[in-house]
C-alpha cells in the first residue's frame, strides 16, 4: 500500500509535484480556491494518474495521515492550512526542499541555487546555458520549470532560481553551489521586515558545508557581511578589483573586462545584456563555472551566445532609431533602478506604474532625475509616483490611461530608448508581469512607425 501525502495549492508547482509524485505515493492535491475552468485538461490529467483533487477548501479527510506536504510557495506564512499541519505533525516544506532531500541520497544531480532580490533568472538561466555546453544542466525553480519536471531526463545538475517564499518553506537545503545576487527591501509584509527577508535566502549559505561554494555580491554590504557567518568556501564578485580583499577565486570588472582572479575572460563589449547589474550576473556564472572546472573557452563562447530572457530589459526592436526595451520583470523600484542605470549618455522615456508596493521611491526617483527625459505613468501607481516626483521637482511627467497609450507618449519625444521598468506588480491591468510584457512585445511589434501629432 502506497504511502500517503499532501499537495497544498493548485500551482505550477503543486501540479508537477503531484505528477512526480503520484509514480510512488497516494497523492492528495488540496486548494483553498475554486477550480477554474481552463484548468478543466489539468486536473482530468492529474485524475488519470492517480491523483485526488478538492477544491474550495482543505479538509481533514485530505490532511489526515500524511506522511509529508509540499507547500505551493505562494501560502502565506500564517495560512491556517500549515496551522492545522503542525497540529497534527505532519511535516511541510518546498519543492525545493524534496528535490535537495532526494538528490542528497542518490548523489545525483548536483543541486546550484540562486539568490537574491534582483537578477536571480538572469542568472540561473545564463548559468543553465554555460553549464550546459558540458553537462545535463536545466535551469529550474522560480523561472517557470519545476525540478520535478527536470528530474525525468537524469540531469548532472539543477540550476535552481529560488524566492524567498520558496526558501522560507526550505529546511535542510544545502546546495553544491549557491549565488547571493543581492538584497533590496521586497516581499517585507510577507516576511515580517527587511530582516525575515534577508534571513530567508541566508539560511541555505548557513547550512552549506566545507566542500560547497558560496558566491557572493562584495558590492552588497549586507550581502558581503554573511561571509562571516559561514563555513563553506566563499567567492566574491564585484565592480572594481580595488574593492576586493584578494581576486584569487574570486571575479571583478578591469580594464574593460571580467577577470576570474588574474584570468581574463570576457571583454566587457562582447557581453551580450546590458548593464552593470548583468555584468554581476555574468560574473555569479564564470565563478560557479570555474569551480566546477568548465573551460575558460566554453565559458567564453558560452556568454557570447546568450540571449536576455523575456522581459529583463529585454530589446524588443528599434523603430525609426528608437529602442524599445521590455522590463516587465522590475516589478518593484529597486529592479527598476538597476535598468533605468544601464543607460548612460542617452534620452531614455521610462514607462513605470501598476500595483505599488509602497516600498521608498527616494532612490528610484534619484536615478529617475539623472537619466530620464520623461515619465509616463500607468495603474493604481500613478499617484503616489506623480506626486513624490513632483515633489522632488521632477515635472516632465504624463499620465496614460492603458499600456498602448503609454508607448504612443513615449514615442513622441523620439528618444534612444523607450523603456517599460514598471517599478510595480502587474496586478491591477494584467494577470502577471508576463502578460504585461507580452502586450508591450505585442503593440511595439505592431507599430509601422513613430506616433505623431
Amino acid at each position: 500500500m502506497k504511502e500517503k501525502v499532501l499537495i497544498v495549492g493548485f500551482s505550477v508547482t503543486g501540479v508537477a509535484a503531484a505528477s512526480y509524485l503520484s509514480n510512488n505515493f497516494d497523492v492528495y492535491l488540496t486548494e483553498s480556491k475554486a477550480a477554474a475552468a481552463e484548468d478543466k485538461e489539468k486536473i482530468s490529467e492529474l485524475e488519470k494518474s492517480g491523483v485526488k483533487l478538492e477544491f474550495g477548501g482543505h479538509s481533514d479527510d485530505y490532511i489526515n495521515g500524511a506522511k509529508f506536504a509540499i507547500i505551493s510557495p505562494s501560502i502565506p506564512r500564517d495560512a491556517e492550512i500549515l496551522e492545522r499541519l503542525k497540529s497534527k505533525n505532519i511535516e511541510y516544506f518546498s519543492d525545493l526542499e524534496y528535490v535537495f532531500r532526494l538528490t542528497k541520497m542518490l548523489n545525483k544531480p548536483k543541486m546550484l541555487v540562486v539568490t537574491g532580490t534582483n537578477g536571480k533568472t538572469t542568472t540561473t538561466l545564463l548559468m543553465s546555458h554555460v553549464f550546459s555546453e558540458v553537462f545535463n544542466a536545466p535551469s529550474c525553480g522560480n523561472v517557470g520549470t519545476s525540478p520535478f519536471e527536470c528530474l525525468q531526463n537524469n540531469p548532472d545538475y539543477l540550476i535552481a532560481e529560488a524566492s524567498s517564499y520558496q526558501l522560507n518553506y526550505s529546511k535542510e537545503l544545502a546546495p553544491k553551489i549557491a549565488v547571493f545576487c543581492n538584497l533590496t527591501p521586497d516581499h517585507l509584509a510577507w516576511h515580517g521586515g527587511l530582516e525575515g527577508y534577508f534571513e530567508a535566502k541566508a539560511a541555505i549559505f548557513k547550512r552549506m558545508g566545507k566542500d560547497s561554494h558560496a558566491i557572493l555580491n562584495f558590492d552588497d554590504e549586507k550581502v558581503k557581511r554573511l561571509a562571516n557567518d559561514l563555513k563553506c568556501n566563499v567567492h566574491y564578485f564585484a565592480l572594481n578589483k580595488d574593492n576586493l580583499p584578494c581576486v584569487t577565486g574570486n571575479c571583478y570588472v578591469g580594464e574593460n573586462a571580467i577577470y576570474y582572479g588574474e584570468e581574463k575572460i570576457i571583454d566587457v563589449k562582447d557581453v551580450p545584456i546590458v548593464g552593470n547589474h548583468n555584468l554581476q550576473n555574468v560574473m555569479c556564472c564564470i565563478i560557479a563555472a570555474k569551480v566546477e572546472g568548465i573551460d575558460t573557452n566554453v565559458i567564453l563562447s558560452a556568454i557570447k551566445s546568450f540571449k536576455a530572457p523575456a522581459h529583463r530589459c529585454e530589446l524588443i526592436r528599434v523603430l525609426d532609431d528608437t529602442a524599445y526595451y521590455n522590463d516587465s520583470k522590475a516589478t518593484n523600484p529597486e529592479a527598476a533602478i538597476v535598468a533605468i542605470n544601464s543607460f548612460e549618455g542617452k534620452k531614455v522615456v521610462l514607462i513605470a506604474g501598476g500595483r505599488d508596493k509602497n516600498t521608498s521611491l527616494d532612490e528610484f526617483i534619484k536615478s529617475v532625475k539623472e537619466r530620464i527625459s520623461k515619465v509616463v505613468l500607468i495603474g493604481e501607481a500613478t499617484k503616489r509616483f506623480m506626486n513624490e516626483l513632483y515633489n522632488s521637482g521632477y515635472t516632465n511627467i504624463v499620465h496614460a490611461q492603458s499600456l498602448e497609450e503609454a508607448i504612443d507618449l513615449a514615442s513622441l519625444d523620439k528618444p534612444d530608448a523607450v523603456l517599460l521598468s514598471p517599478a510595480c506588480a502587474s496586478f491591477d491591468m494584467f494577470k502577471n508581469y508576463e502578460e504585461r510584457g507580452e502586450a508591450f512585445r505585442r503593440y511595439v511589434l505592431s507599430k509601422k512607425q513613430l506616433v505623431s501629432r
